[in-house]
């Protein structure tokens, strides 16, 4: 059998096993006998269980991130782009909750490269949420400024660093929610992605048109 096919193979078992025992209470030798192959095999692929975690770990977030790249891609405007990868991305955690364990659950309690990784991994996703919410701003804020014409209110003009705020709120809710889909599974990922985009891309669309909350002197 092929190396990359056999290795594929042992990352799917690994996935699952360190999903369901944890990292430290996982063992090779279980991996090995569930993939079919010797423990020597594993090594000589991967090196050592933190390799192989590692392994599992980007192969999860690739797919992760190949997920809401390609449900973005052909989906319109920004927003609606935006909304289509969230989609995909809540349909990933449900379809793929061993995964998401793999990922999010267990990766940042462990060693420091493991740590690295899925820093490396949480990036990638936010690359793709801030370059859609940027050219979601640049839209409405063109449209903004055409309402408000020169010398208006300053609606229209959100800031990159207000653009990355959002792309980081949009990524922790996103991650948030996951657990509370889990608490409610009659959720299904297609509503949770159209209430995450009311609460956060209608708000900025409001800060767009000059609006903003400010708190009560008292």
């Amino acid at each position: 059998m092929p190396r990359r096919i056999r290795e594929q193979q042992i990352i799917d078992v690994a996935v699952r096993v360190f999903s369901k025992r944890g990292y430290h209470a996982s063992s090779v030798d279980e991996i090995a006998d569930l993939a079919g192959i010797s423990k020597p095999m594993v090594y000589l692929y991967l090196e050592s269980k933190e390799g192989l975690f590692i392994a599992c770990l980007r192969r999860e977030a690739d797919r992760l991130v190949r997920a809401f790249q390609d449900a973005a891609r052909e989906a319109g405007p920004p927003d609606q782009r935006l909304y289509a990868g969230l989609r995909a991305f809540f349909a990933f955690v449900a379809e793929h909750r061993d995964g998401w364990v793999v990922l999010y659950r267990q990766a940042a309690e462990l060693s420091e490269s493991i740590a690295r990784e899925v820093a490396l991994a949480r990036r990638a996703v936010l690359a793709q949420v801030a370059g859609l919410v940027r050219e979601g701003v640049q839209g409405q804020g063109a449209q903004g400024q055409g309402a408000q014409g020169e010398g208006g209110d300053g609606a229209g003009q959100l800031r990159e660093e207000d653009a990355d705020f959002v792309a980081h709120s949009l990524v922790g809710a996103a991650d948030s929610l996951t657990d509370w889909m889990e608490r409610h599974p009659g959720q299904s990922p297609d509503g949770v992605a159209l209430r995450l985009m009311n609460m956060v891309w209608a708000g900025m669309e409001r800060v767009l048109r000059g609006e903003s909350w400010v708190p009560h002197s008292g």
